[in-house]
């Protein structure tokens, strides 16, 4: 434990006298119990800031977007001779595995169908709906979501393997606040990131849970889908995951993520090909060139005139909410597996190659489930409605052959997700609170193990999945202004780089 640092004292104390809180019954705290007091801190915030997340989050990705076309992307995240540590599918896998794993899977055939019935605009059940629920799908899964992870694994990739600074947040920050970083702001900036993502994981965690025991009593009616069911399952996935966190990033974490991949794509194409084939592509092929042509619309869309629309404050604030809150975590995972590529590859790579992905995930999975509600009359959302969200994937795979089996993988599936990123979480906090070790002791990933599993465990007793957003919402929002702050620390620091021209001028002769 000699190179723990106050953030990690101070992250511990916070983070300990948190889940105390959360013990306590709410009919003994009344209106200060953990869930209240988060519940008006999250209204607060969504109501007087939900345009700040939107412009935020739109403007990281018009960020990206210029940067891949200027001088800078030629720019090495390391030294001009470094080579990247990982192949292309290696990092893919995980990245792809720390983004959104879990999400994907929980949301993959049920969020279409929420917004199938209840749009935005207009009316449900019907093919316009049908096309603006895929359409917005794509929209919270794409390219916005990715952008901010660009952002914040871009700007730690940059200083810490190029400038040699230390791989923690507060040090981006030293190009527009000087030597601060190294006192009690840089402390307060890296206890925020550290906060941020115990309540990123836990959310993610806590949708794992949930969604593991929904699929367990869908295919085995003795187990209950209950609170008692998902404490187990996020205690055995705990230890699992200890387990994998004690042998290293090349070890647990590289084959896991790669096992996350084959695993996904074998699910996905199983049900490509066993589903309504023609459809879902023909879907992927029209909501592809949909979102494109809307993206600039959806990313600045708000209902000013009609302050009784709680869509987008319900759906796509709280995404990216959630995006920013899981920053940190993942965008210094992301940081640490980069090295050596340069600034335009990392950022194609990050943004193109998991939102095209994405898009035909849910292409497939809502897809499917759009087909069976809408062509065959199989009421789908009614079974999400009555048994809740996380039984609608295993809900539609039952409808198509092997059933039983492919609801077995998925589950298998959500356990790797599960374990996964929980690991790549324990690695990343233990970064944050040693300096931006690259190698934090297994001491301190097991600290933070315990940690996240305990927030997660304790969010779902006092609230469930609504204390487990309301908490994702609050944590984002101090993280989306260092945020911003890094972008202009990373413009001031590019405009040092002396970057030679793409083709070396020819003598004349």
């Amino acid at each position: 434990m000699k190179k723990t640092t106050p953030v990690f004292i101070v992250s511990v104390i916070v983070a300990v006298l948190f889940i105390v809180w959360g013990v306590i019954p709410g009919s003994i705290l009344g209106d200060a119990s953990l869930n209240a007091v988060t519940t008006v801190v999250q209204s607060f915030i969504v109501e007087k800031f939900g345009w700040f997340y939107l412009l935020t989050a739109t403007g990281f990705l018009l960020f990206c977007i210029v940067l891949i076309f200027t001088k800078y992307g030629r720019i090495k995240l390391g030294k001009d001779t470094d080579e990247p540590e990982y192949n292309y599918l290696t990092w893919f896998a995980m990245l792809f595995s720390a983004g959104m794993g879990i999400g994907l899977v929980f949301w993959g055939a049920s969020e279409p169908m929420y917004h199938y019935f209840a749009p935005p605009t207009g009316e449900g059940e019907t093919a316009e709906s049908a096309r603006i629920a895929m359409r917005y799908s794509f929209f919270h899964w794409g390219l916005h979501p990715w952008a901010i992870y660009s952002v914040i694994a871009l700007a730690l990739a940059y200083f810490q393997f190029r400038k040699g600074s230390p791989g923690v947040i507060a040090q981006i920050l030293r190009p527009i606040l000087g030597d601060k970083v190294d006192g009690k702001i840089g402390v307060l900036i890296n206890f925020i990131a550290v906060f941020a993502t115990i309540f990123g994981v836990a959310t993610s965690l806590g949708l794992g849970a949930i969604q593991i025991s929904g699929g367990l009593s869908s295919m085995t009616p003795a187990v209950t889908n209950n609170l008692t069911t998902q404490l187990v399952i996020i205690l055995v996935i705990t230890i699992l995951f200890m387990l994998s966190a004690q042998t290293g990033i090349n070890k647990g974490i590289k084959y896991l993520s790669n096992l996350n991949v084959v695993l996904a794509i074998s699910l996905m194409l199983f049900l490509l090909f066993a589903g309504p084939t023609n459809f879902i592509m023909d879907l992927f092929t029209t909501t592809l060139g949909g979102y494109l042509q809307n993206l600039p619309s959806m990313s600045f869309r708000l209902f000013p005139f009609d302050q009784d629309n709680s869509w987008v404050r319900d759906w796509t604030i709280f995404y990216w909410a959630w995006w920013i809150a899981w920053a940190p975590f993942v965008g210094t995972f992301i940081a640490r597996i980069s090295k050596g590529r340069t600034i335009r590859e990392f950022l194609l790579g990050v943004l193109l190659v998991p939102t095209v992905f994405g898009g035909l995930w849910f292409s497939v999975f809502g897809g499917s489930a759009i087909f069976l509600e809408f062509f065959e009359g199989i009421p789908i959302y009614d079974v999400i409605s009555s048994q809740g969200t996380e039984v609608a994937l295993f809900s539609v795979l039952q409808n198509y052959p092997l059933g039983m089996i492919m609801s077995g993988l998925a589950i298998f599936l959500i356990c790797t997700f599960f374990i996964t990123s929980a690991d790549s979480a324990t690695f990343v906090l233990g970064m944050q609170t040693t300096n931006g070790s690259l190698h934090p002791p297994n001491s301190v990933k097991f600290i933070w193990g315990v940690i996240q599993s305990s927030a997660a465990a304790i969010l779902l007793w006092t609230g469930g999945l609504q204390a487990l957003q309301t908490a994702s919402i609050i944590a984002a929002f101090p993280f989306a202004i260092i945020m911003i702050l890094m972008v202009f620390s990373l413009v001031k620091s590019f405009k040092t780089e002396h970057v030679p021209d793409a083709k070396p001028k020819q003598k004349k002769i």
